[in-house]
């Protein structure tokens, strides 16, 4: 595969959300992206449930969640879209699970979660079956923080035929809002928080033993940073060192990577830090480039630089800027393409713009 140097990247601006909000949920159905709930101007989770064309670039209102949230988990089984937890109308965590089918277009209520959760982290592997046959699909749900600010360290698997969730071993760390990548029989968690700050533990289950392995911890312990799966690494992405008695918080440039064949973290030169200090940020691969843009950093304003890592020359490149300058998005990859949604500029912002590679 040939690297696509930096002039192969550009901005496009696509379709405004059609309404402003943060928070809410990107997925991928047969080729559209769905954008799931989030939060309004005052902060109030909604129920708005919207659909992405990339070929008619528009976005088109389905119907509503049947009950408001933000922040939520989202599993896709085929033609259905699961939205698990979350936060609600009255600010606290949700147990309730509803599934919509894209043939159908309707919701269904599914068997809620043992207990209510935000920050939950999921997974879902299967394959479609025939028509009329919901397919054998499998849903790990990890984590999550309760009404009482406890993280929690659940594992549930979801029956699809069933309508049941059974619990597996608990995870070694409690904690929510971890990042969940799943590769064959392995689910790899990755960092996460207890109350305010973040963890920086590493665990591995395995579904066929139905069992956890530790790993080594994350090397830099930080919050709002990125993690960026490639075919054979894992990226920790930049982030905020958390301030604490004696220590202010620090915007960093660091870049951490597991080799998964190796299975260890890789010595990293301070040449391979991101080129901007930044948190809150989007990020993804696209075409054998871990690429970032946005976010937070050490200026007043929220940042418009984005850039791309050069991994035969183990350093990161400058690209075009962000046309609409935010952190907090939501945020997909779809064809060469990583899709910006949303977020916060000066206040929340409808924006909607992809980076591209020039053929996509």
């Amino acid at each position: 595969m040939e690297l696509p140097s930096t002039k192969e990247f550009q901005w496009k601006s696509l379709a405004p959300l059609p309404s402003r909000r943060v928070y809410s949920t990107l997925v991928e159905a047969a080729g559209q992206v769905f954008a799931v709930g989030g939060c309004d101007d005052n902060g109030v989770p909604v129920d708005s449930f919207e659909v992405y064309s990339p070929e008619a670039d528009r976005w088109a209102a389905l119907p509503p969640m049947p009950t408001a949230r933000a922040g939520v988990a989202v599993a896709v089984l085929g033609k259905r879209i699961m939205v698990i937890g979350g936060v609600g109308g009255e600010q606290q965590p949700l147990k309730v699970v509803e599934m919509y089918n894209t043939d159908e277009g309707r919701w269904r209520k599914r068997s809620s979660l043992r207990e209510a959760a935000m920050g939950i982290s999921v997974t879902a592997k299967g394959k479609e079956g025939p028509p009329g046959h919901p397919g054998d699909y499998r849903v790990y749900a990890a984590g999550g923080m309760g009404s009482d600010l406890r993280p929690h360290n659940f594992l549930q698997h979801y029956d699809v035929l069933k309508d049941i969730w059974v619990s597996l071993a608990a995870m070694p760390t409690p904690r929510y809002a971890a990042t969940s990548i799943l590769r064959g029989s392995k689910i790899y968690v990755l960092g996460g928080r207890q109350s305010k700050y973040a963890v920086n533990a590493f665990e591995v289950f395995d579904t066929d033993t139905r069992s956890w392995s530790r790993f080594p911890n994350i090397p830099n312990k930080r919050a709002f940073s990125s993690f960026v799966p490639t075919e054979e690494k894992l990226f920790s992405l930049g982030g905020l060192r958390q301030g604490r008695i004696y220590r202010q918080p620090k915007f960093m440039r660091t870049v951490d990577v597991f080799d998964l064949e190796q299975g260890g973290w890789m010595k990293m030169e301070r040449s391979c830090y991101l080129k901007k200090r930044r948190a809150d940020f989007v990020a993804g691969y696209l075409r054998g480039r871990v690429v970032v843009a946005g976010g937070l950093g050490n200026q007043p304003t929220v940042l418009e630089s984005a850039e791309a890592f050069h991994p035969d020359k183990n350093k990161w490149e400058s690209l075009p800027p962000m046309p609409t300058p935010r952190c907090a998005c939501s945020s997909i990859a779809l064809r060469d393409c990583l899709l910006a949604v949303g977020g916060v500029s000066q206040g929340l912002s409808t924006a909607v713009e992809a980076l591209c590679l020039s053929d996509s």
